[in-house]
């Protein structure tokens, strides 16, 4: 069976063109400056995917640390900012490796749904233990239990229609529907959580957090987290 891993490392038609993914990417890497405290301030982007604007973050910080766990986006993202002396590279591995409170801010996008329950214990505790004091966990992009594939398709369709993409997402809809994408999220499931049960796993992991008004992406349905170490 493919994994998670293996499907992100291959070519993929998430983005249903090159608007959509340079409007996602955008809008990411502004939402994430918007929370970067300072421009003294330590960012990791952990599953930050091709991150093709990450420059923006970088801008806005001392440093940037990428991280995702697929060879081939790391070596894109790599040659995209190999001149960026504040963008750094890494696998999961390497942030394990790093020393406790190497961070200011930490940035779980579009991440936590596809971690089973033992996988998100341990990302809670490895970024609890990489936050300096002070420091801010973002996690985003969290599915409610109870949001069908309609909030996925409206959300999809008004962002693509203010953002001039929504031919090719009506096309780009049908191929999803077909995809690898579609198969794998069915044969290995997507992980969901209500607000209060992941405030309670934040709670557990020793954050003091909230659930923000606005989510990071474009579905206001889905959620995100701003945490503290407590």
């Amino acid at each position: 069976m493919t994994t998670w891993r293996e499907f992100w490392d291959n070519p993929h038609s998430i983005y249903v063109n090159d608007r959509h993914k340079d409007v996602h990417y955008r809008d990411i890497a502004e939402a994430i400056a918007a929370f970067v405290p300072s421009l003294d301030a330590r960012v990791l982007d952990h599953g930050c995917g091709e991150a093709i604007h990450a420059d923006i973050v970088a801008n806005a910080a001392r440093s940037l640390y990428l991280c995702d766990a697929a060879p081939s986006v790391r070596a894109a993202i790599a040659t995209r900012f190999a001149a960026e002396p504040k963008i750094k590279v890494l696998t999961p591995e390497d942030v394990e490796r790093l020393p406790d409170a190497s961070f200011d801010l930490i940035v779980a996008n579009s991440l936590v749904q596809y971690l089973n329950a033992d996988e998100l214990t341990r990302a809670l505790a490895l970024w609890r233990r990489l936050l300096a004091p002070g420091g801010a966990l973002i996690v985003a992009d969290i599915i409610p239990p109870d949001l069908g594939p309609a909030s996925d398709v409206i959300a999809l369709m008004r962002y693509a229609a203010a953002n001039g993409f929504l031919l090719a997402a009506l096309v780009g809809l049908a191929r999803t529907a077909l995809s690898p994408y579609r198969r794998l999220r069915n044969e290995l499931g997507i992980a969901r959580y209500g607000e209060a049960e992941f405030l309670q796993r934040l709670r557990t992991a020793g954050f003091a957090a909230q659930r923000l008004s606005r989510n990071l992406e474009h579905n206001p349905a889905r959620m995100t987290f701003r945490a503290r170490v407590a």
